[in-house]
């Protein structure tokens, strides 16, 4: 059954079973996870299927049962970790090796683990908006901003968890107000991708823009991107009574992991220096180890402060960040 991973997922042949291996459902494209994975094998000798898929993880490992192929599910953004954990496709791990992981960017439950981080901050252009004038997420309602903000749909994953996030430290009457505020000072309606807004500011259609860290050197190494990431600074605001909204790529065992002991191992190759090294380097993201530095290009954006409220917390909070979104029409 588990030698027809590939097969039954990807349309390839049958491949003959294998003494140990890995099934991964992952919401990340395989060959971003390539490196990592290579590197485990090449450490271990055991095999790492991974399929990806982008849509339905949920309904995909219920419909599967206690027959699903998949050991490990791995994704992007606190939501949808604690979708997998609230749908009941996941289970508990205890490993000291995880306790690298920082309790802020885990599961209180120890269902899923942060393995990276990235930062949601403004990029501002270089041009328009001078040192010191963007400097918190509550700042971004103020007036002086209107007709010079661009985002893509708030209801999308980053922008609900920044939402839930603002609602964890100002409630939701605050939270409503605020996001009103930004609403009213964008400079065309929400739509798009991170790197999109980057090219509305390159364009002058707008002045700032929520994203991502990592996608800066995304846009750095792309021939035709390279010059909107060049017309841009990161700029790391914070919430008033806190540090720099963060979230995570992490990891989760399913529940009926066919696999469990050699997935545990990938679950600690994951978060070992030399993983976290490879995160850093290649999809220029933080490592969540302290004592692994940060590739050459995300220490040239500066230091910042993390928020402390846990992602756990913030997972809770998205129902109703996003009820919020929806009820101001944000979108619309």
């Amino acid at each position: 059954m588990r030698s027809l991973f590939i097969a039954s997922l990807m349309g390839a042949t049958a491949l003959p079973a294998l003494a140990e291996e890995v099934n991964v459902y992952s919401h990340r494209q395989p060959e971003l996870l390539k490196p990592l994975t290579d590197a485990f094998t090449e450490a271990t000798g055991i095999t790492v299927n991974t399929a990806y898929v982008e849509k339905g993880m949920v309904e995909r490992l219920k419909a599967e049962g206690d027959r699903s192929p998949a050991d490990l599910i791995m994704t992007v953004d606190v939501a949808r970790l604690g979708e997998v954990k609230d749908a009941g496709v996941t289970q508990p791990v205890e490993d000291e090796a995880l306790d690298v992981v920082p309790e802020t960017l885990r599961d209180a439950d120890d269902q899923w683990f942060g393995l990276t981080t990235r930062a949601r901050i403004v990029y501002a252009s270089k041009e328009r908006v001078a040192d010191g004038e963007v400097t918190s997420y509550e700042d971004l309602a103020d007036p002086k901003w209107k007709g010079r903000i661009c985002t893509r749909p708030f209801t999308h994953d980053y922008n609900v968890a920044l939402t839930a996030a603002y609602l964890a430290h100002h409630g939701p009457e605050e939270t409503r107000a605020w996001l009103e505020g930004v609403k009213a000072n964008l400079a065309k309606p929400a739509e798009g991708s991170d790197r999109a807004q980057v090219k509305s500011i390159w364009a002058g259609e707008c002045d700032i823009s929520l994203g991502n860290t990592y996608y800066m050197g995304k846009m750095l190494e792309d021939e035709e991107q390279k010059e909107w990431a060049e017309s841009v600074r990161i700029v790391f605001p914070v919430f008033e009574d806190g540090g720099t909204h963060v979230n995570v790529s992490g990891v989760a065992m399913t529940a009926s992991s066919p696999n469990k002991e050699a997935a545990a191992k990938l679950m600690e190759f994951l978060v070992s220096d030399e993983a976290q090294k490879i995160y850093a380097e290649t999809n220029y993201e933080f490592p969540v180890s302290d004592h692994v530095e940060r590739s050459e290009i995300v220490k040239s954006w500066g230091e910042f402060t993390p928020d402390s409220t846990p992602l756990s917390e913030i997972s809770k909070l998205r129902p109703e960040a996003l009820t919020l979104i929806e009820d101001v029409n944000f979108d619309g």
